[in-house]
């Protein structure tokens, strides 16, 4: 099944500074019974944003309606913990198409990226950038260039980041792994006429 594409975006962004961020956190192992993808975004970071009552907290930045867009910019070590997809999952179907950290956990990082969501490495000095950026306004845009693999903020300040060239080609194409090798069906077809 093929995903939205992403080549450039530029959007506001919820910050979430906060280090060690698990997937359990993300999405509690309680919600985690559903076989399809949809659906896990109402339960992000559950435990977080409501209240044993179900009233939201007002505290916690998701619901905060002065932020919003298409980034979450956590802390350093995001995603950590298992390795439950259902993370990746949450994170997207609640409306985010990239995650920017100073780190993130191997597995989810692979999760990200294998379920459409752009998980963007970043420095700590880089990172701190950025939260003080969001934090003097909650409106400040970022850009995401991912041909030319580069976060840019309002102020012109630029960062560049690693992404594995075949998830780039994917994502920038809205492939999956299945998707890819269809694309590849002429190449595929010639090598099979040569050999």
């Amino acid at each position: 099944m093929s995903k939205e594409k992403i080549t450039t975006l530029t959007s506001t962004a919820v910050p979430l500074p906060i280090e060690n961020i698990d997937t359990d956190q993300i999405i509690p192992a309680r919600f985690l019974k559903a076989t399809t993808r949809e659906g896990f975004g109402q339960n992000l970071f559950r435990d977080w944003r409501y209240n044993s009552d179900e009233s939201p907290k007002q505290d916690f930045v998701l619901n905060d309606k002065t932020f919003s867009g298409q980034i979450l910019v956590a802390g350093k070590n995001f995603g950590c913990g298992s390795s439950r997809e259902h993370a990746a999952w949450a994170i997207h179907d609640y409306g985010f198409q990239v995650v920017i950290s100073s780190f993130f956990a191997d597995i989810f990082k692979n999760n990200a990226l294998n379920n459409a969501l752009l998980p963007i490495q970043v420095s700590d000095g880089f990172l701190k950038k950025i939260f003080q950026a969001m934090d003097k306004d909650h409106l400040t845009k970022i850009m995401i260039d991912l041909p030319q693999q580069k976060v840019i903020l309002e102020d012109g300040t630029v960062a560049s980041f690693d992404i594995n060239a075949y998830k780039k080609t994917c994502i920038m194409n809205g492939y999956d792994d299945i998707d890819y090798l269809l694309s590849m069906r002429e190449e595929i077809r010639h090598y099979e006429l040569v050999h």
